[in-house]
């Protein structure tokens, strides 16, 4: 059975490969599973090493591996090179940061006992990763979870293959050893036996939540952990006293980059009243300088989101709402490249929105913004808490206190200050609702790839 990757380009068949079967998959997972003792008692600082020199080895292609990315998933050229510096940002930090996150926890002396808790590999990792942002995504839990001392099977998107084979070819290069690290093209139906594994010991997804259902769904029949990093329907709040230039240029980047296909990109923007009016005009503005246009083209600053279907279903979503009474104010022909049928869609900005209206409720994942007016600090928490999503929130005010005691009562993974859409490695990445369970990155994200185990040593007889 073939997969075929469409790029959102021009619609051409960009790649193709023959999908694993059941037999091929069984014979991965039981390299993975051979691999699994040796790799567990090599040293750290030999785990350390060769994750470094894979991440030498990958970003040495930067290059190629900017335009590839371009035609499977349509990001603007100027940009997909970003892609990789992210990614060698967190690849690096993880690998700094396992020492500490890794080693023995010391409980206190007690006399006559030693006494410790030790950080163990689970087992085999598989890893479920989106086509977004491919090389970050799965990054979030390849490299953590080798560095833990765990193999590692990559199932890259479909409209993202060349990823999972990159990561293969710079593995490769770096020295690892066979089977510690591999990658499967295969069914949706292979990926849930997989799941259902005894073999596999953690599953990594991110996706849809429908998505995460699904995964959910196939673990329940044994006792293995899940990680899962799903949607997001992420607000901002911009505050009486906030700088109204710089919320106005983070917000519309935080909306649009990447067609507004981010899982924490700001959906939703809550506005004092006192600065409403002036926020709106800028807004729009601002957004009526992208050049929606052919991705592989450097003037281009918007490119398409990643398949005709995705396009309708966003443009439903802005005509749902324009029934319900709200107003686009971005006419779709001041883009001439928009196109419907095709991936090709203009930026929207909807205001007169409500909760009643899809747009506020749901994820978007496109180039649209639905903006509110609020009276205050409690009209505003109280409107960003009423999603069922919880990755990220953010706030545009002068004043830290007030964020801080803001951010403390709203429901989120994440709570930004003066910016959005975007993951530091140093610190936990955490959704909550239908956002998602469990942690990737900083030092707490290697609690979800080892097990505690204690020692209890009675020394003193």
């Amino acid at each position: 059975m073939l997969q075929r990757t469409i790029s959102p380009v021009d619609g051409s068949l960009f790649v193709e490969r023959e999908l694993a079967d059941e037999a091929a998959l069984d014979r991965i997972l039981s390299r993975a599973e051979a691999a699994r003792g040796p790799w567990r008692e090599t040293p750290l600082a030999e785990r350390q090493a060769l994750c470094t020199r894979f991440v030498d080895a990958l970003v040495s292609e930067r290059d190629a591996i900017a335009r590839e990315l371009t035609w499977q998933m349509g990001r603007p050229i100027r940009y997909s090179p970003g892609e990789l510096r992210g990614f060698e940002e967190r690849a690096r930090t993880m690998i700094a940061l396992a020492p500490d996150a890794l080693r023995d926890v010391a409980v206190g002396e007690k006399a006559g006992f030693t006494r410790f808790i030790r950080r163990e590999p689970l087992g085999v990792v598989l890893a479920i990763a989106a086509w977004n942002y491919p090389y970050l995504i799965a990054v979030n839990a390849v490299v953590p979870a080798l560095l833990a001392g765990n193999p590692v099977i990559l199932k890259h998107s479909a409209q993202t293959p060349l990823v999972a084979e990159r990561f293969g070819e710079a593995f490769a290069k770096a020295g690892l050893p066979d089977g510690v690290f591999q990658h499967v093209h295969t069914s949706h139906a292979l990926v849930a036996k997989a799941v259902a594994d005894p073999r596999v010991a953690f599953v990594a997804f991110t996706g849809s939540v429908e998505g995460g259902r699904a995964i959910h769904e196939a673990a329940a029949s044994r006792f293995v952990a899940c990680g899962l990093e799903l949607g997001g329907k992420d607000p901002a709040y911009v505050r009486h006293d906030a700088d109204l230039d710089h919320a106005v240029e983070n917000l519309v980047d935080g909306a649009m980059f990447n067609s507004g296909q981010s899982c924490c990109g700001i959906e939703r923007i809550y506005v004092h009243e006192a600065l409403y009016d002036a926020f709106v005009d800028g807004f729009v503005a601002l957004t009526r300088q992208y050049v929606l246009g052919d991705p592989t083209d450097p003037a281009t600053t918007l490119g398409p989101v990643v398949r005709a279907s995705a396009a309708a279903a966003i443009q439903a979503q802005i005509a749902e709402a324009v029934t319900r009474g709200a107003r686009a104010l971005i006419e779709p022909h001041e883009f001439p490249k928009h196109a419907p049928g095709t991936p090709y869609l203009a930026p929207q900005v909807l205001v007169d929105v409500d909760h009643d209206m899809a747009v506020m409720r749901d994820e978007t994942f496109g180039p649209v913004v639905g903006i509110m007016k609020v009276r205050g600090d409690d009209e505003a928490v109280r409107l960003m808490n009423d999603s069922r999503y919880g990755l990220t929130a953010a706030i545009w005010t002068r004043d830290e206190a007030a964020a801080l005691a803001i951010g403390d009562r709203v429901e989120t993974g994440t709570w930004f200050m003066n910016r959005c859409d975007y993951l530091d490695p140093a610190l936990a990445w955490v959704g909550v609702k239908d956002s998602g369970r469990g942690c990737t990155l900083s030092t707490v994200g290697y609690e979800h790839l080892t097990r505690p185990k204690s020692f209890h040593l009675k020394t003193a007889l």
